[in-house]
């Protein structure tokens, strides 16, 4: 067997097909992919023993993000959204964000939810931290757990209601996503509001978005207004990269009995119908909104958790999605010890 023709875990092509960049030094191997994985070099380490017949290989992961269809500094975009509110898309924004800065990747972070901003206090940005201005015009992003992040909870206080027509969300949305210096990103997370509206079709026109995640529960009416979610990103020819399902089962504490509350396969099913990967399936735990509550996100609270470890396949594979290549042989090389 030749590395070449290994099949990617995500992608179902092989690395050939996508065009890694491989290095072969003995029997150390070197491998660029197109979405961080540092996370995977263990697991990729053995699929790769067993695929070449060598027990001796070691491998080297790296990372080269494509080049991607943003703006400016940042190559891709990517929303995260929800047919509904409360399903835990800001949640899982947060952690999706950290999952892939854990990875390797440069990650930023915008708060999209100008009615209701809640990304300042799930990093554990202090209150009343303000991010700096530059030329009189130019916002640096506020730092937290590694990544950069640009909201409107940075701008009022916290009791301050927003009480504004559409056409003034979306140009809030437009300073704070183009006039904030984002600088080098590998992907810019964008936590959107809940629903189909203004902000939606604002972010669409404004920029180019390389895809979008739908969050979803598995109740019926959940489910029902993250397809709609689908619907919308494919008329405005944004691709849907994936489906995170929360909530998904219950584990009791106490006895360990496990409980569907809020039904049973449901975004599995949608995923299907759709034609769309089920990126994850994250349990009801009261860890999750604790932590995300108290500015440390589950990824960086617990990282070696399997909930963490949930929030990082889904972020590579992803990631994986927005990895094209060139449909190119991969550049393999021989170095003598």
């Amino acid at each position: 067997m030749k590395i070449e023709e290994f099949v990617d875990p995500f992608l179902g092509k092989t690395w050939g097909e996508l065009g890694a960049r491989i290095l072969t030094s003995g029997n150390r191997i070197s491998v660029t992919l197109g979405y961080p994985a540092a996370g995977m070099v263990d697991e990729l380490s053995a699929a790769l023993s067993e695929f070449l017949g060598s027990k001796d290989i070691e491998l080297e992961l790296h990372f080269q993000a494509p080049k991607g269809r943003g703006f400016e500094h940042v190559k891709h975009i990517i929303a995260v959204a929800s047919g509904k509110g409360g399903v835990g898309k800001s949640t899982t924004a947060v952690n999706l964000a950290l999952a892939l800065d854990a990875e390797g990747a440069k990650v930023g972070l915008l708060d999209a939810d100008i009615y209701g901003p809640s990304q300042g206090m799930m990093l554990g940005v202090a209150d009343g931290s303000r991010p700096t201005i530059k030329d009189g015009k130019y916002f640096e992003p506020i730092r937290a757990h590694g990544i950069k992040a640009m909201s409107m909870s940075f701008m009022v206080t916290d009791n301050t209601p927003m009480v504004w027509r559409g056409p003034m969300a979306s140009g809030a949305l437009q300073q704070i996503l183009l006039q904030t210096l984002w600088e080098d990103l590998d992907y810019l997370i964008v936590d959107m509001p809940p629903g189909t509206g203004d902000i939606q079709l604002t972010l669409s026109q404004k920029v180019p978005v390389a895809g979008a995640v739908i969050v979803t529960t598995p109740q019926d009416i959940a489910l029902l207004d993250a397809t709609k979610g689908i619907e919308m990103f494919s008329k405005v020819d944004i691709p849907v990269l994936g489906i995170i399902e929360n909530m998904s089962v219950h584990q009791c504490p106490e006895c360990g009995h496990v409980s569907h509350l809020f039904g049973e396969g449901g975004g599995a099913r949608v995923a299907s119908q759709l034609g769309v990967p089920l990126l994850a399936e994250l349990p009801l735990a009261l860890s999750i909104r604790e932590q995300a509550d108290g500015g440390k996100p589950t990824v960086r609270a617990e990282p070696d958790s399997a909930i963490s470890a949930a929030y990082h396949r889904a972020a590579r594979h992803m990631a994986a999605r927005l990895w094209q290549g060139e449909q190119a042989t991969p550049t393999i090389n021989m170095v003598d010890d």
